[in-house]
């Protein structure tokens, strides 16, 4: 048994699992929310923690910019370099931070690993990771798309490759990771292409409360029109729109409850929300040709048969045709729910297990 405590730690809240690498079990799992001292919160988990004492200490951090492409050993300057990157991801990194200085001071004795969100995206071509704006301000202020959910991509396109009968390095396939928050990868030669997410988690997809793919110069036009702050309008894009801000509800299933109803906001909604996943579909298979498969992730991919239904209608053209009994049929193991074409895939995500077996190379 190798034991390994996968941290996901947020400004507000600690979660944690204590994974066996060696069976991929959870041996044990639990939430502190209301953290106002990450140490604190971290001695509060000791004492409720069960299962063996842990080899190594995993943390889920969410930006690691261009500096980071494969789990690291903490030291400090990796934390100072962590700590720095927060001007790119102001709503994450410094809770995963706080949480590794918590667990630093707790397992002082154990190494630290961090898992990046972006690692598995700095495979990307220059002609998929570059924004077409004045150099100097690219090269100065590090702008470009870095991507997000690598993790879970990381482990989906192994679980893909393994279900379809493939080594994982020749598998190419678009992975749509829809939950609260929702990107697409283009997978090629088991590496990623392109993904939908950008410099932050903002860019891309319609996600819960995120506005996903905007005109820029809206940012502007609220500034002059509606007299709102430049924070102002990053809170209202981030925590306000998407789902949330055409319907009022940021949750999936309580728009598709309504649309069941008639309501035809939330059917409004829904198309948008489809509309833009399609949208990416198609530009994907553009960019790197014939798929192995489409795979759908994360808690409203893996859950809602209404959403992929709506996603795959009209693609028949391309490839994807849907069975809708295998499509309507619960399971929590990988599946296929295509009756012919290209492969359609559900596969079930495990971050916290991608990134126990990340830092077990460090123990």
């Amino acid at each position: 048994m190798r034991p390994i405590l996968v941290i996901n730690s947020g400004s507000s809240s600690l979660k944690y699992q204590l994974i066996d690498v060696d069976s991929s079990v959870a041996l044990d799992s639990g939430l502190i929310e209301r953290v106002t001292d990450h140490a604190a919160a971290f001695g509060q988990m000791l004492a409720q923690l069960s299962g063996p004492r842990p080899l190594a200490v995993g943390h889920r951090v969410v930006h690691g910019g261009s500096l980071f492409s494969a789990p690291t050993l903490i030291n400090e300057e990796v934390m100072s370099e962590i700590e720095n990157l927060s001007a790119l991801a102001p709503l994450h990194n410094p809770g995963n931070a706080a949480g590794i200085r918590g667990a630093m001071k707790v397992f002082a004795d154990l190494p630290q690993v961090a898992v990046f969100d972006t690692a598995f995206h700095q495979s990307m071509p220059a002609s998929s990771y570059r924004y077409a704006i004045d150099a100097q301000l690219e090269k100065e202020f590090g702008i470009r798309r870095y991507g997000f959910h690598g993790t879970s991509y990381s482990y989906v396109s192994k679980k893909a490759a393994e279900f379809i009968g493939i080594d994982s390095s020749k598998l190419s396939a678009i992975i749509l990771h829809l939950g609260s928050g929702a990107s697409v990868c283009a997978v090629k030669n088991g590496k990623s292409f392109d993904t939908s997410m950008g410099l932050t988690p903002l860019q891309g997809l319609v996600m819960g409360s995120r506005s996903g793919d905007i005109d820029p110069a809206i940012i502007p036009y609220l500034e002059r029109v509606a007299g709102m702050s430049t924070n102002e309008i990053d809170q209202s894009l981030n925590k306000n729109a998407g789902l949330l801000g055409m319907t009022g509800e940021s949750d999936l299933r309580d728009v598709e409850s309504r649309a069941s109803n008639g309501d035809q906001v939330a059917i409004e909604a829904l198309a948008v929300y489809s509309q833009r996943i399609k949208h990416y579909i198609g530009a994907y298979l553009a960019e790197i040709g014939p798929i192995d498969a489409l795979v759908f992730t994360a808690g409203v991919g893996e859950n809602s048969s209404g959403m992929r239904a709506q996603v795959l209608a009209g693609l028949e053209h391309l490839g994807f045709n849907c069975d809708k009994d295998l499509n309507e049929f619960r399971s929590s193991q990988v599946r296929s729910i295509s009756d012919s074409g290209t492969q359609i895939l559900i596969v079930p995500t495990n971050e916290e297990l991608e990134i126990a077996l990340q830092a077990q190379s460090f123990i």
